[in-house]
């Protein structure tokens, strides 16, 4: 759940970008970290594991502006995506907000992307969420591999795969490239912060 911090009247809100390994969420957040400003946007951290990486940084999106006098502020993470590090994925979500779930468009990873998204489901029911209720948006990365004559997943596949009964946004991508990245970020931030504020707004008051 969002964080209130007085002292620096601010709500921190946490968003996670999710799904298999070498799917794109890592390139995600280094493609927005990069190119967003360094007046809004915090430093990177970088925690390493065998053959994966955990990435966060936060920043504050000028275009929201305060609610209810305080300032919001966006905390982005990614979770390993490879099976054995489950336990490093629990840590991540505890305290989420919102979800951004990046597919793998490669047609060989149909099944890791199901595994992925079943895991999500599973390791939110943990922190008392469902992937039905809470903010949730999709991404169909690696698009422009498909000029490459990779194998690739149809757009019709991938959301009968991971959205026909989910019925969320989604968007096709190319990560390394930019292409769909900010469109997702802009989505999810969106849904995010206005249900923290719908969820909030009582607490809210009667602290101020």
């Amino acid at each position: 759940m969002a964080f209130i911090d007085l002292s620096k009247n601010e709500i921190q809100v946490k968003i996670v970008y999710y799904g298999p390994g070498r799917g794109g969420k890592t390139s995600n957040l280094l493609y927005i970290h990069e190119s967003m400003s360094k007046q809004v946007c915090g430093k990177m951290v970088t925690v390493d594991t065998k053959g994966d990486r955990t990435l966060f940084f936060d920043f504050l999106p000028l275009n929201i502006g305060k609610v209810l006098n305080m300032t919001i502020r966006v905390q982005l993470y990614t979770v390993p995506g490879q099976v054995m590090y489950n336990t490093t994925r629990k840590l991540v979500l505890r305290g989420i907000d919102g979800v951004a779930f990046v597919a793998d468009s490669l047609r060989v990873q149909q099944k890791k992307n199901l595994e992925s998204l079943e895991n999500l489901t599973e390791n939110l029911k943990d922190e008392g969420l469902t992937v039905e209720k809470i903010p949730l948006v999709l991404q169909y990365n690696k698009r422009d591999l498909g000029k490459s004559n990779i194998p690739l997943l149809t757009i019709e596949e991938l959301e009968s795969d991971l959205n026909s009964s989910l019925r969320v946004p989604s968007f096709q991508s190319s990560a390394l490239a930019g292409e769909g990245v900010y469109e997702t970020l802009r989505e999810i931030s969106k849904r995010t912060i206005k249900s923290v504020i719908q969820k909030m707004g009582g607490d809210l008051a009667g602290k101020r």
